[in-house]
């Protein structure tokens, strides 16, 4: 089969307050995605989300509904956001072609029947990640390369975090039911994340780190701001983060992250701060 999916289950601050490594980690870690000639779904109980790759490299891949979707196809009831972080590869959405290149973006909008990703050259394969979520309408289909992005320079070297956000699946630039998903990329020198931390509560998250370098790492932190945890995070891996959770990370080299959220608004800046000498 060129699809493997599996479910996770939502968890309460309660209950990982309890947890292990190992626990943390099965519950909360995405260590299987970008597989050469698979499509990997973790669908999550946060807010029905999904997150995805897909690596065509001897043929094409369709995205596939799943079990739980309990749909004849995979957008009946779902929007989906692509950003390539590969080779030069497209994406077919009911036979119109996509192309998209290195970090670049691709919204697909509801009620889409058939998506069908390739790669231009297999010796370097496209590599492409995607988020899910529930929809309520059809919105159209737009492709946003990195270029179209909206940035925002954040941070400063002084305190390790010197950042370039990248808003690409986001309102003013793409309408979504619910979804948005952009990536923020690190500076040489700095390795912080999403400081000062935050929750919004009415929005779930998931990060997908990618350009760390070999036998390097990222440690992310999660949990209630007075009672955070951490897990190790390594190339090519994501990580769920509920909406009662922080969402940072600190590495040992500088990187970039996916980031893509689903929930109850679509404001950006809906977050409850919480001051680093607040953190436990």
């Amino acid at each position: 089969m060129s699809t493997i999916y599996e479910s996770r289950y939502a968890s309460s601050p309660q209950a990982v307050k309890k947890y292990d490594t190992k626990e943390l980690r099965d519950e909360f870690l995405i260590d299987n995605l970008m597989q050469a000639d698979k499509v990997i779904l973790t669908y999550t109980h946060y807010d029905r989300y999904i997150a995805g790759s897909a690596v065509p490299v001897a043929g094409t891949l369709k995205l596939e509904a799943i079990d739980p979707l309990k749909a004849p196809y995979f957008l009946e009831r779902r929007e989906l956001g692509i950003i390539n972080v590969g080779g030069n590869g497209t994406v077919t959405v009911d036979g119109t072609v996509h192309q998209l290149g290195l970090k670049d973006a691709l919204y697909v909008g509801m009620g889409n029947k058939e998506v069908v990703f390739a790669s231009e050259d297999a010796n370097n394969p496209a590599k492409f990640y995607f988020n899910s979520a529930p929809a309520h309408t059809n919105f159209p289909t737009k492709k946003v390369s990195k270029a179209q992005a909206n940035k925002l320079e954040l941070g400063s070297l002084e305190t390790a975090n010197h950042r370039t956000v990248n808003q690409m699946i986001i309102g003013g630039i793409v309408t979504t039911c619910q979804l948005q998903m952009g990536m923020t990329e690190l500076k040489t020198g700095s390795v912080w994340n999403t400081m000062p931390a935050h929750v919004h509560d009415r929005r779930m998250e998931i990060y997908y780190y990618l350009d760390i370098p070999q036998d390097q790492a990222v440690c992310h932190f999660m949990g209630e701001p007075q009672e955070t945890r951490h897990i190790w995070m390594q190339n090519d891996q994501a990580v769920i983060s509920p909406p009662w959770s922080i969402h940072s990370g600190s590495g040992t080299s500088n990187y970039t992250f996916i980031w893509g959220m689903a929930g109850e608004n679509l404001d950006y800046g809906d977050m409850d701060v919480a001051k680093i000498t607040d953190l436990r």
